[in-house]
């Protein structure tokens, strides 16, 4: 954690060349600093806050490094609820890096990645949540990503989480506050509503936990294999797919050995696609470790396009892998060149109705039904305006919270001792808790801001 005395400073800038590069100061030091690298003249005068100030940055004989402008947010109003200077001049390598250099001379220390939002967070400025989320915008990879970090950011996710805690420790209180009464347990339970109270709860952490999973998908992205014969059409399926000519396609058998990848957007949803060695018996060693290959790319898949030619037979080889996808994998059966079938509208048309996709990779016709399912996998069919930005750390908790929460209302149905119950509702809240930093440990808040850039 940060020490309150150190004053910290980094470049908040891409490296690179620019327009505009800036240098970030927080600490009880920053203004003084501030003044002392603007010179004499302007450093008497008191910093105004938040006002740009345009003047020289100076070194330490006096001479300009830089010229642009200086601001000043006062503790306890600026990000990180200390006193923040920014310093925004030429975006060089060379004048940033110069600048930075005098900035540490005259007192200040390198900031750590992450290291600025740290100490919003000690400072009670944002919780863990909305510091996670201005991580995650950072990172977006689609306009819906971004949406769903904005919305945690902005507190939609930290106030459901706070609102449901707050359920939490009211029933705490009311159970705890009983068991000095063991002899009317029973009749307590009843008269509480405690019942109706958990059931309530249990389904808030339902709802909850699926616009988490749907804003980890936005954030994360699926992993999709598409697994397969030789010549099925595979490759020309990913190429349809990514929209361009990723994979070689071709009427050799074996012609793809290794993994190609391609990452598609789906209204917003990164999807990482996986082209995989076609299934067949080989004696082809370098073939043979295609296959191997293929079958641990769709034992790690979320989702398993399963891909055979309209009217083929299950092979051997994909009867095999098919008896070991995981159940929590979500396959989906592809029947493809459809136009080649007699009867291709009738197959179009069964579409609508079927959990099997008939389509055509080389024409694209029934492509947008698979698409769809694919929507729907991905929790994409409705709107995704609810959704928070989620990293694995919040659905883990979330996951724990529910069980805990399940257990306490199983406790209260069977009218176990209320000590069990109230033992349960504690660990919901600590697990719950967690994720808005409520209850956690300094290693795990060391583990998340190490991930951030260097002066953010």
């Amino acid at each position: 954690m940060a020490k309150a005395h150190d004053t910290i400073a980094a470049i908040a800038t891409p490296p690179g060349r620019g327009g505009v590069g800036i240098i970030r100061l927080s600490g009880a030091k920053a203004a003084v600093i501030a003044k002392q690298l603007i010179g004499k003249k302007l450093g008497k005068q008191n910093l105004k806050a938040r006002e740009a100030t345009f003047c020289n940055f100076l070194g330490e004989d006096g001479t300009p490094i830089d010229n642009g402008i200086l601001i000043y947010y006062p503790q306890p109003a600026s990000y990180t609820g200390e006193h923040v200077v920014e310093l925004q001049g030429h975006g060089g390598r060379v004048v940033m890096s110069m600048l930075l250099d005098r900035v540490l001379a005259l007192g200040a220390r390198q900031a750590r990645p992450g290291e600025f939002t740290e100490r919003a967070f000690v400072n009670n400025k944002i919780d863990l949540v909305q510091a996670e989320a201005v991580a995650a915008l950072i990172d977006s990879v689609s306009s819906q990503a971004a949406r769903s970090a904005i919305r945690s950011l902005d507190g939609k996710f930290s106030k459901n989480i706070n609102s449901l805690l707050q359920r939490l420790i009211s029933l705490r209180t009311f159970i705890e506050s009983a068991l000095d009464f063991p002899e009317e347990e029973i009749d307590f339970i009843q008269e509480a509503d405690i019942k109706e109270k958990l059931s309530a709860c249990v389904d808030e952490i339902g709802k909850m936990l699926v616009r988490a999973q749907q804003g980890a998908r936005l954030g994360e992205g699926l992993k999709l294999a598409i697994i397969g014969s030789p010549n099925v059409g595979k490759s020309s399926l990913l190429n349809r797919l990514a929209g361009r000519e990723a994979a070689i396609v071709s009427t050799t058998p074996g012609t793809t050995r290794d993994i190609v990848e391609e990452n598609i957007l789906i209204e917003g949803a990164p999807l990482n696609l996986l082209d995989t060695a076609g299934l067949r018996d080989t004696r082809d060693d370098v073939e043979e470790e295609g296959i191997k290959r293929a079958l641990n790319a769709a034992s790690s898949a979320d989702i398993i396009l399963w891909l055979t030619e309209y009217g083929q037979k299950t092979g051997r080889a994909e009867q095999g892998l098919l008896e070991t996808i995981p159940e929590n994998v979500k396959m989906i059966v592809v029947r493809n060149k459809i136009d080649l079938a007699d009867n291709k509208n009738e197959l179009l048309e069964k579409n609508k109705y079927s959990t099997e996709v008939f389509l055509s990779a080389k024409t694209g016709e029934g492509v947008d039904a698979l698409i769809q399912q694919l929507k729907t996998i991905m929790g994409l069919s409705e709107t995704s305006e609810d959704s928070y930005m989620a990293r694995t750390r919040h659905l883990n908790a979330l996951l724990r919270t529910q069980e805990f929460l399940t257990k306490a209302a199983q406790s209260a149905e069977d009218k176990i001792s209320l000590e069990l119950l109230a033992e349960d509702l504690r660990m919901a809240q600590e697990s719950l808790g967690t994720i808005t930093g409520s209850f956690v440990a300094d290693d795990l808040l060391g583990e998340i801001f190490s991930s951030f850039c260097i002066g953010k």
